[in-house]
């Protein structure tokens, strides 16, 4: 492949997972806005309690997608058939285990989990409406996930792009339909979401419909070695996801404690930007994975490092004029759900956003740099820097950061750590391109 093939397979793949993943982000980025609009800040408190185990979801879906399109786009590139298709089966066996496991707990323990994030009265009774629904529907967040991955390492990314797209749009509608003229309240806001992943599915059955698939079921039993390859080279995937679900539930314990409701109010103002800013991310990253795992199964090491260049210029452009936007426009971002005209609520996500997202380029570097070492079979590094960023050092920095200075000291613990954990990553990709070199 050519340098400049390579930049347009790298322009192709990554702006139309960038547009998907945008799309994707706005299940509950829309859900952030009706429930602003037709609930107040109740609604949006319990939205924002509820949302850490929708990443729990969506972040399997991703480990199980990602995880099983790399090793089914390293398998294809190397002519493997067989191998393809057993990865895929493999991959269907663990959303089926996930799937139950996450609707049993739906069944079961959504009311004692609001409980244990801190939910009381009205915040409450939506908080487990909302998480009960999300688990019922988790099989096919995973499914869908699954398929999106393998589609576009099957050569179709403008499908999984639509299908994304199309799921995301229909659940606007469909938010503002339930919410206001069915007056569903946070059922009709959650029920929206649950569909969205049904309706992206029937349009990527296009491409089974017109049998364009390379990859299928085949009959076989799970096979422990390629379910753990497929978890393996999942989990930076899922603990990107995950981190985000936990930062969460540590911002919203320690923000109640100092602002109260409002507080976490305003907190669900930035933490559900916050998921857009991080999906933006995340579409360069998986839009390079394929073409960088094609070009892994044949050593092309020239490639590579071009598609990385390609990526980490395309992450800095774009964190430029993402900051920029919020600098210049945080009040205006937190008007727009704050339907109340709550001045507490303003002032706390507009001083929160400036401050929150400086983390910007830090955060989209990690998160490139984890899915480069994961397209290319070396998971190690990717599962270092997505755990430090996700637990290790996020964690004590927040309790750390906000006895040292309040509420600013918590918008302030994520562009810490993405700083400190980018220092880690160029190590590691320092290391990596010596070790092509040779």
């Amino acid at each position: 492949m050519a340098e400049t093939n390579c930049f347009r397979d790298f322009a192709k793949y990554s702006s139309l997972n960038v547009l998907g993943m945008i799309g994707l982000s706005c299940y509950i980025l829309a859900d952030t806005f009706f429930v602003s609009k037709g609930l107040g800040a109740d609604g949006l408190t319990a939205l924002n309690l509820a949302i850490p185990i929708y990443n729990f979801i969506s972040g399997s879906g991703l480990m199980l997608g990602m995880g099983g399109g790399t090793k089914y786009s390293i398998q294809k590139s190397l002519g493997d058939r067989n191998a393809a298709n057993r990865t895929f089966t493999n991959a269907f066996f663990l959303v089926a285990a996930f799937a139950i496991f996450f609707v049993l707990v739906g069944i079961f323990f959504s009311g004692s989990i609001v409980t244990a994030f801190g939910a009381e009265g009205n915040v409450f009774e939506m908080s487990r409406t909302y998480l009960q629904v999300i688990l019922l529907f988790s099989p096919a967040f995973l499914m869908n996930n699954l398929l999106l991955c393998f589609i576009r390492n099957d050569g179709a990314p403008q499908l999984a792009m639509a299908a994304m797209i199309t799921g995301s749009l229909s659940n606007v509608v469909l938010d503002w339909v339930f919410i206001f003229p069915c007056q569903m309240g946070i059922f009709g806001a959650v029920f929206a979401t649950g569909l969205a992943p049904i309706i992206s599915m029937a349009v990527l059955s296009s491409h089974f419909i017109k049998g364009k698939n390379q990859f299928r079921l085949v009959l076989s039993r799970p096979h422990k070695k390629t379910m753990t390859g497929i978890v393996t080279s999942g989990v930076p995937s899922l603990v990107t996801e995950l981190s985000s679900g936990i930062v969460i539930i540590i911002f919203n314990a320690i923000i109640l404690k100092l602002e109260g409701n409002t507080g976490v109010a305003a907190y669900g103002v930035i933490a559900n930007l916050s998921l857009v800013v991080t999906a933006i991310y995340t579409g360069i990253a998986q839009g390079i994975q394929p073409i960088i795992s094609m070009n892994y199964g044949v050593k092309n090491t020239d490639n590579i490092r071009a598609i990385l260049r390609y990526a980490l210029i395309t992450m800095a452009l774009l964190s430029a004029g993402i900051y920029i936007t919020v600098l210049l426009g945080a009040y205006q971002i937190a008007g727009v759900f704050n339907s109340e005209g709550n001045p507490l609520l303003q002032s706390i996500a507009t001083e929160g956003l400036r401050l929150y997202f400086t983390a910007c380029p830090f955060a989209g570097f990690n998160i490139i740099l984890a899915m480069y070492f994961t397209a290319c079979d070396n998971p190690l590094p990717a599962h270092i820097i997505s755990i430090l960023r996700g637990f290790i050092v996020i964690i004590p920095m927040a309790f750390f950061l906000s006895a040292l200075w309040d509420i600013l000291g918590v918008w302030c613990t994520f562009p810490a750590t993405e700083f400190l954990v980018a220092g880690v990553a160029l190590c590691f990709l320092i290391a990596n391109q010596k070790k092509l070199s040779r």
